[in-house]
């Protein structure tokens, strides 16, 4: 099964800082596709419909607001309902990645902008609360954008959603190749360890004694700096090369399961459906009946 993603190239021209698109319709849809430049896109009255970011599936509610900030990371939008009362209403910004640059994201003041960005690198959706919050900044900027004033209302829109206690990242971070840092050697080192072992047995012990620390002590210093313990840092590696598996082989469940390091079938799919709140069977149709192309 091969990987076959369409790559979108966009009208955003280098002259420009962003390009805004709005549309009102019955009905939706953007086929799977990557693109270079960072994507937010606000959707409104599309209940149902199904959202694939990575290996993320799921269905949207009635107010949809996802960050993309990755030139690899796979998105779409399907919506199989015939039935809608209401108009669809889409804004879609997409600006490029140096809209605001290293030195500027480096800054106390945009210190959350960048954590935001690198953490839509896997695709972020933020709450129902939240995009009420910001909804009349982008309907805002929607109908005024252009001249400088638009570019400090896009940032300020960013700089809001970066405050966000309630976004949710959607891929899981192994299932592309987005080079992750934690600003620790030790973190890093560890969890290179676990992305170049991961189809091994791998204790805590292992990882523990890697870095010269107690195991009681590296739990407590991995949860402070990731916010993960050990066990899910490690399942979510697996995850990851396991959906990518999915997708673009045709091996078994079984062998997919085995080759990724899970010791038992069963212990498999609990741990996928768990995570993905489907079974492993169940996220490769749904995943292949979304992909079609223009």
């Amino acid at each position: 099964m091969k990987s076959s993603v369409l790559r979108e190239v966009t009208p955003l021209s280098e002259q420009d800082c962003f390009m805004i698109f709005s549309r009102v319709k019955k009905e939706f849809t953007f086929p799977i596709h990557v693109h270079k430049e960072y994507e937010l896109n606000f959707i409104e009255n599309a209940a149902g419909a199904k959202r694939v970011v990575g290996d993320s599936v799921e269905e949207i509610g009635e107010l949809e607001l996802t960050l993309i900030a990755n030139a690899n990371l796979e998105h779409g939008w399907f919506d199989y309902k015939n039935d809608r009362t209401q108009d669809i209403k889409e804004i879609t910004i997409q600006f490029h990645e140096d809209l605001m640059n290293e030195q500027l994201l480096n800054k106390n003041q945009f210190r959350s902008v960048k954590e935001l960005f690198e953490k839509a690198a896997y695709g972020v959706t933020f709450s129902r609360e939240t995009i009420q919050k910001i909804k009349p900044q982008i309907h805002s900027l929607a109908s005024e954008h252009e001249g400088a004033h638009s570019v400090l209302k896009l940032i300020g829109i960013l700089y809001d959603l970066s405050l966000s206690k309630d976004m949710k990242e959607l891929s899981s971070r192994s299932f592309n190749t987005t080079i992750q840092h934690y600003d620790s050697r030790r973190i890093e080192r560890v969890y290179n360890y676990m992305l170049k072992n991961y189809n091994q047995e791998i204790s805590l012990a292992d990882v523990a004694n890697l870095i010269g620390m107690t195991e009681v002590s590296f739990s407590r210093f991995l949860k402070k700096r990731t916010g993960r313990n050990f066990i899910d840092s490690l399942n979510d590696i697996r995850l990851g090369h396991a959906t990518r598996m999915l997708l673009d082989t045709t091996h078994s469940i079984a062998e997919i399961a085995i080759q990724c390091g899970f010791n038992n079938l069963s212990n498999f799919n609990r741990i996928f459906k768990k995570k993905k709140q489907c079974t492993p069977r169940e996220f490769r149709e749904n995943y292949n009946e979304s992909k079609f192309f223009l």
